[in-house]
Parts: structure tokens; C-alpha cells; sequence
């Protein structure tokens, strides 16, 4: 099986981007991609329609023909994914760039260039570190009632296998957490396991249908905390939690006790939450939309009353866009920094920006600012991000960290940072700037190689 490193794995792929590309007769061929088992992120093809108009049918079999030899490659050596930068010019010469990942660089969201720089190992967002708040007044709902629910169940479903005793404990121990009699009394009656029901997908359905949702077996458990909702540093940096005093769930990534027994049937998962809100009940059922990754729903006050009233709300409760802890100045959103600027911001955004470049002065010295992203050329005097001494995570374009390290001014309290390469930029320049990010904190770098090869001339 030919290499990640042989020049020949990367040729389909090479020919296919040069095919797309109409200059590529003319003027040397710049392309750059990442490609992963997961999906892969190339560049457009400029290929024109059929004759009648519509889109090749063909595009996307060419394109996974290209890149299986390298995800054959990648395989072979165990790898998840790859990014690669090339040079290609007329006559068929090519200077091709691997860039092996580094541990302390997270994969680029949809592009080939590096994502978040971990500036310090193992470190975390702020949201992602918050734990629950207890709730001393906290107690189980009036319709908690395990004898019952377990009475109930048993009639839905006359022939289901329950969990023994053992089971149970087992489940208990792997979990590291006790379960709550009511949960107990659901898997004495069902423990949801397919074999159970003979593969009879009609057998599993009266089972969900009974309990209210789709029923994890018990070796499925899981405990919903914060590994388990893991998410990119710069999109986790740009969020903040919080749980209002009258909320139900508190607004958190994850909990330790947040237990997840069931799926909603779209992917959201199902949770007894031990660790309530404000105005919340230990033993409440909670849901936990996947495409978030802070707070949950409340569905029930407790399973009792999940499997005789059913839900409360189909999905997660909506909470406020953005939450008052972040703020986004740009052409739709806030019209200033100073309009962004009061004692508990957390996240500042600025985006793209019609007017003259902004100052940092009005947020200067808030107490719980942790986040700044710029987009490219909105900042009047890059430097004033110095005195946010109080930043974790800084993500601003290529120019403005080219200020910043010319002046010896990178804030060194950050635990992360990230580079906005915006305009499809040159990958390389984008690396090499990574690397001297990194270099501060003596940080592994992104290591590329170098190819030379020959695809010949355009036919």
C-alpha cells in the first residue's frame, strides 16, 4: 500500500484540484485541503455543466476516488486526518506540503489551516470548568412515586426482561454514581436490551412509546458532564453559562450528576438531574439538544411524571441569544464597543466592520473579560489587547499577531489563541505564524515536509 509519504498517494488528488482549477494551464496552481475518514475539505472546482445545463453527476465519485488512496494511507499508519498544501505549476512540477498535526493544535474548522493553538496543557474555556451550584432548598417533585411507576410499566409491558439486582449494581459501580430508585424501578421492569426483543424493532418501539423516550440499556448509562460535550476552543471560548435564579436546569456544559438514559429520538439526550436549578427538583428529567453545548431542558418533574403525563416541552428550553455575558460588535450587531462594554462581559466579538477601526479603551480593566475575537483590520492599535490582562483566549488576523509578537506584547496569561485567515491566505505563512505563537510557550509544533513531484503537463 503505497505511503502517506509517497508522492504517487497524493496524485489523484493533485490532478483533480489542477483539473478544477481554469488558470492551471497558464499560472502556477496554489491548493490546499484537509482530508479525514470524517470528510474531507478541498477547494472548489470550477468544472463547467453538462450540455443541458445541470451539474455533473460524476463530481462527487471523482472526488472520493481521489482521496482514497490517502485515506488508505492514512489508515495504515492510524492517523484521523491530514493537512496538505501544494504548488503546482503549467508544466506538471509540484511542490507538495504535508502538515502533520500537532498535539497542542486543534484540526481547522472546514479549512486546512491550523485550528486553536492550546497554549497550556489540558486547559480548559471557562464555561467548560464551571461545576453545579448546589441548591441546599432542592428536593424531589410531589409525583416521585418508584412503587408506582414500576406498577405502571409493568402493565405497558407484561412481557418485558427486567435488570437484576446485580445488574444493577454493576451499572451503578461502572458509573460511579448510585441511581435513583426511580431509574431502578424503570430497569426492574426493562433493561432495553436488543436482544431481548429478538431484533423486533416493533418490540422496541412499545418500549420507548411506554417509557417516553428512546431507552438506553444499562450498559449504555452514561454520566451527561463535561467531557461529553466536548467542543473547539474558539467556538467554546465564545460562549458563557449562567442559570438565572428562577431557572429549572442550571445553564452548564455538563454535571456529574446529570445521568443520560435515553435518546429523544433525534439525537438530544434524556438525563435525571441530580444537580437542579434554582427553582428546580433533584430527580427532574432534563434534555440536552446536541446542537448545543451549554444548559438543558426541562422535559419532567421527575420519571413518575414523565412516564404518566409525558413531556413538558419537546425540546431544550430556548435561552437568550447571545447571553448578556457575551457581546458581538459588527455591521448587524452592536454598534460600538462601547455599547458592548459593562462589568460582566466575558466574550467580546468583533466582526466585520464598515466603519473606522475601533478601539479596545472602553473595556479596558472589566473584571471578567476572558475572550476577545477581532476580525482582520478592525482594531485601531492592536497593542491595547496588552492591558486586557485579564484575556484566556485571543483570536485576531494575521497582521494583528504579527504586531503583537514584533512588540513583545502577546498576553501571557492566554490558555489558547487562534488565527483568522481570512481570504483564503497562503496556508504555509498562516503555519509558520502558528508555530512562532506556540514557540512562546515552548508548545510542540505543526511540522511540515516537503515533496517534490511531477503530474506533467495539462492534457
Amino acid at each position: 500500500m503505497p505511503s502517506i509519504h509517497d508522492f504517487a498517494t497524493w496524485e489523484p488528488v493533485l490532478r483533480l484540484l489542477r483539473a478544477g482549477n481554469a488558470e492551471s494551464t497558464t499560472t502556477d496552481c496554489r491548493v490546499a485541503g484537509r482530508i479525514g475518514p470524517q470528510g474531507w475539505s478541498l477547494p472548489p472546482r470550477r468544472q463547467p455543466p453538462t450540455p443541458d445545463g445541470a451539474a455533473r453527476p460524476d463530481n462527487a465519485r471523482d472526488e472520493l476516488d481521489a482521496v482514497q488512496p490517502v485515506l488508505n494511507a492514512l489508515a495504515d499508519i492510524g492517523v484521523d486526518d491530514i493537512s496538505f498544501t501544494a504548488e503546482i505549476a503549467p508544466t506538471g512540477k509540484t511542490v507538495l506540503y504535508l502538515l502533520a498535526d500537532s498535539p497542542a493544535v486543534e484540526p481547522g474548522i472546514g479549512n486546512p489551516y491550523p485550528g486553536s493553538l492550546i497554549l497550556v496543557d489540558g486547559a480548559l474555556p471557562e464555561p467548560w470548568r464551571r461545576l453545579p451550584v448546589p441548591a441546599p432548598g432542592a428536593s424531589p417533585a410531589p409525583p416521585v412515586d418508584p412503587a408506582a411507576l414500576e406498577r405502571t410499566l409493568r402493565e405497558r409491558l407484561p412481557d418485558a426482561i427486567g435488570a437484576t439486582d446485580a445488574e444493577i449494581a454493576a451499572a451503578e459501580a461502572r458509573l460511579g454514581i448510585a441511581l435513583p430508585d426511580e431509574l431502578k424501578a424503570v430497569f426492574r421492569v426493562v433493561r432495553a436490551r436488543w436482544e431481548d426483543w429478538g431484533d423486533d424493532y416493533d418490540a422496541a418501539c412499545r418500549v420507548f412509546s411506554a417509557v417516553g423516550c428512546e431507552l438506553y440499556s444499562l450498559d449504555e448509562l452514561s454520566i451527561a458532564d463535561v467531557p461529553s460535550r466536548a467542543w473547539p476552543w474558539e467556538l467554546a471560548a465564545m460562549e458563557a453559562v449562567e442559570t438565572p435564579p428562577d431557572a429549572a436546569v442550571q445553564g452548564l456544559v455538563g454535571s456529574p450528576g446529570w445521568i443520560a438514559f435515553g435518546d429523544s429520538g433525534g439525537g438530544d439526550r434524556i438525563a435525571v438531574d441530580l444537580t437542579p436549578g434554582p427553582r428546580g427538583h433533584i430527580g427532574q428529567i432534563i434534555i440536552l439538544n446536541h446542537e448545543e453545548c451549554i444548559g438543558a431542558g426541562l422535559v419532567a418533574d421527575s420519571l413518575t411524571d414523565l412516564v404518566v403525563n409525558g413531556h413538558k416541552q419537546g425540546r431544550g428550553a430556548p435561552r437568550e441569544e447571545p447571553p448578556p455575558p457575551v457581546a458581538w460588535v459588527n455591521i448587524h450587531g452592536l454598534p460600538s464597543v462601547e455599547a458592548a462594554a459593562h462589568e460582566g462581559l466575558e466574550v467580546l466579538s468583533i466582526g466585520v466592520w464598515e466603519g473606522e477601526p475601533v478601539s479596545l479603551a472602553p473595556v479596558i480593566g472589566l473584571p471578567r473579560l476572558r475572550t476577545l475575537a477581532a476580525y482582520p483590520g478592525t482594531l485601531a492599535d492592536p497593542l491595547e489587547i496588552a492591558e486586557l490582562t485579564g484575556l484566556e483566549f485571543l483570536e485576531l488576523g494575521p497582521d494583528d499577531w504579527r504586531v503583537l509578537l514584533d512588540a513583545g506584547a502577546v498576553p501571557r496569561g492566554l490558555s489558547a489563541a487562534a488565527i483568522e485567515a481570512h481570504g483564503n491566505p497562503s496556508t504555509l505563512p498562516i503555519v509558520d505564524l502558528a508555530n512562532e505563537i506556540l514557540a512562546l510557550w515552548d508548545r510542540p509544533p505543526i511540522i511540515r515536509t516537503r515533496y517534490e513531484g511531477d503530474l506533467g503537463p495539462v492534457a
